[in-house]
């Protein structure tokens, strides 16, 4: 098993969520064989993903998808996310 976390700072979390949830068609057929999204404490615009995968390979193809940069562009994720992979 591998876990991906994604750290990002969004322009509105309620429109982030929105989008986030219409791609859970894509997170499918990405791999993505479990998920959570969290908000910081005191900063709800800055939010922490988890996404879990059967392999580091399939995680890193998944975040390669041009179409999740699309979504996450959508979504309003300001700047870069960070991404840790861990096995």
């Amino acid at each position: 098993m591998a876990i991906a976390l994604i750290l990002h700072r969004v322009n509105d979390f309620d429109t982030f969520r929105e989008v986030y949830d219409s791609v859970a068609p894509m997170q499918a057929a990405g791999g993505v064989t479990a998920e959570s999204v969290h908000r910081m404490a005191g900063d709800p615009d800055n939010v922490l993903v988890i996404h879990e995968f059967d392999s580091l390979d399939t995680a890193h193809s998944f975040f390669a998808n041009p179409e999740l940069r699309d979504a996450m562009v959508r979504g309003g994720v300001k700047g870069e996310p960070r991404i840790e992979f861990f096995d």
